[in-house]
């Protein structure tokens, strides 16, 4: 929140989950105007935004030219990017809190207006909700670790997945490893109420893949990268 980027990122992302409830009042028949219906839309658009904030806070330090006080402070340079990552992880958190709060609102306003209003919601659906943000800021946050400039890694995180999902679709030699890799199919099966062990397992490789590696390398790239 000390850069006007971070800030208005953060506002960005509230108010595109109240917009977004707001337009299902507007414009969904009355039968789908319950909680969950309220709730699962709003967490795509901010799925999409977290990884920047993610990025961002990671990259500030080089852009905004902090690191060489940052890490004159706290010479423990893992100390500093843990600290990062478990900042992302709360405003993850932070989002879905949000995303919880304005479709309880958009339920409310739906039951005063003729709408269904009902409030069925499975907590299977909290708990993939969690996983879904919190993994797409971490993803962000690996770009940036393992880039460590701004414009490149926004390019890169927004790019090369999707790249790669139309690769895998046009290419028929690569539909099975698509199905493995491909975040946009793995991350499909969260917004039901329950994954099987087989999703959960593609879940798993294509954060593998996309998140850890990223975050391992980066990680390793920034202990050793000389401040100037």
């Amino acid at each position: 929140t000390d850069t006007r980027a971070g800030l208005w990122l953060l506002v960005t992302i509230g108010l595109t989950t109240a917009v977004i409830v707001t337009l299902q009042l507007v414009y969904a028949d009355a039968e789908d105007q319950t909680y969950a219906s309220f709730f699962v839309p709003s967490l795509l658009p901010v799925g999409l935004l977290l990884p920047v904030l993610g990025i961002l806070s990671i990259t500030a330090e080089w852009s905004q030219r902090t690191a060489l006080v940052t890490y004159a402070l706290v010479p423990r340079r893992e100390r500093v990017i843990v600290a990062k990552l478990a900042a992302v992880v709360l405003a993850a958190l932070a989002s879905v809190l949000t995303s919880l709060a304005v479709a309880a609102i958009g339920t409310l306003v739906s039951g005063a207006t003729g709408g269904a209003g009902r409030w069925e919601f499975d907590e299977a659906l909290l708990l993939n909700a969690i996983v879904f943000q919190v993994a797409n800021v971490l993803m962000g946050a690996g770009f940036g670790l393992l880039l460590l400039n701004t414009p490149l890694a926004i390019v890169a995180y927004l790019l090369l997945p999707t790249v790669w999902s139309i690769v895998g679709e046009l290419v028929p030699a690569l539909h099975r490893p698509a199905g493995w890799l491909d975040t946009g199919r793995t991350m499909e099966p969260l917004f039901s109420t329950s994954l099987d062990a087989d999703q959960w397992a593609r879940l798993g490789v294509s954060l593998l893949v996309w998140l850890v590696v990223p975050i391992v390398v980066g990680v390793i790239r920034t202990l050793r990268r000389e401040v100037a």
